[in-house]
């Protein structure tokens, strides 16, 4: 029990905010009107209408955050206690949500660790959600690079994918990881194309994505509906262009993160950037050997590790879905 204070405890309160259908928190403190709208999003009333939604639900969760640190705080425990606060990936808006920019996969990540992380602090290292298990292992005085897992990657290891941040947190260093790696599939999600794999990797620089099945159409919840429509009736081409590109993207992709933060221009193919392409395309190319990644035919076996579909019956070439993403972005130490 968490109110026994001489014995550990470890908990995971995890909320479904903010998600559809986006009705909770007071959307009235956020007017549509005086909404900024991102630079990767059409300014149409339909965005605007739904941010405030969302931005009402963030606030909402940010509630039930503070409820959880009254809990602790009651309890005497805060001295004492590591709290991280994780979001999922990014918003339910196109270009966000089942892709692997930025706006996707760059996730909240918020640690109240008193008396070692600097309050109001920030770091700019990049990270995975697959380092967050070794570094609560090296926080808690064990060594997180000497656990056996007990399942084996492609190339036959058997610790963690990921590895302990910790010193980033103690503000020891501000780097952590060279490159993160983001993974998507449709398949198995709702109204998801059969098979559209992206995979990414991304440095401090640059963002590189693989559309591994470009010449067929994405297509999920986001794709259709009033706000995508709205995008597409502005009477201005250019929207028109991004409801198109959101559906319809080229085999690969490359982006100037510094600047261009929401990665609108695509930098494929330019001979000046031609080194950097390759360099993170190898790197890619590396990470899924390691990780048993085979692209496309790793996609259509996809249902095999669905276990409410493995439990069905079903046939992995006719249903399916394995929507695995690497986190990363700024973490703001609190």
């Amino acid at each position: 029990m968490a109110s026994q204070k001489t014995k550990p405890f470890f908990l995971v309160v995890a909320s479904n905010q903010p998600h559809a259908p986006l009705n909770r928190g007071n959307a009235a403190a956020y007017p549509p009107a005086q909404i900024k709208v991102p630079a990767d999003l059409v300014d149409t009333k339909e965005t605007r209408a739904q941010l405030s939604k969302y931005f009402a639900e963030i606030t909402y969760l940010d509630s039930l955050v503070g409820v959880c640190l009254n809990i602790i705080d009651k309890a005497g425990l805060k001295e004492n206690t590591v709290v991280m606060f994780a979001s999922e990936h990014g918003s339910g808006f196109p270009f966000a949500k089942w892709t692997t920019y930025d706006s996707g996969l760059k996730a909240a990540f918020i640690v109240r660790w008193p008396g070692q992380v600097k309050p109001n602090s920030r770091s700019n290292a990049m990270m995975q959600y697959a380092d967050v298990v070794p570094t609560l292992v090296d926080i808690a005085g064990g060594d997180p690079t000497k656990i056996n897992t007990g399942n084996k990657d492609a190339a036959g290891q058997t610790g963690f994918d990921g590895t302990s941040f910790k010193q980033v947190l103690l503000g020891k260093t501000e780097k952590h990881r060279d490159v993160v790696y983001g993974v998507h599939t449709t398949r198995g999600i709702i109204q998801g194309s059969d098979s559209y794999p992206i995979r990414s990797v991304r440095s401090g620089k640059y963002l590189y994505v693989q559309n591994l099945n470009h010449q067929a159409k994405f297509q999920n919840l986001a794709t259709k509906g009033k706000l995508i429509e709205s995008w597409s009736q502005t009477g201005n081409a250019q929207d028109a262009q991004r409801a198109q590109k959101f559906v319809s993207r080229p085999a690969e992709e490359l982006y100037d993160v510094q600047k261009d933060p929401y990665q609108l221009i695509n930098l494929a193919g330019q001979p000046a950037l031609k080194n950097v392409q390759q360099d993170l395309r190898n790197q890619l190319v590396a990470f899924m050997k390691q990780q048993g990644d085979q692209g496309v035919a790793t996609e259509m076996q996809a249902l095999t590790r669905q276990p409410k579909h493995a439990e069905d019956g079903e046939a992995a070439e006719t249903h399916g879905s394995a929507n695995k993403k690497g986190g990363k972005g700024k973490k703001k130490k609190q």
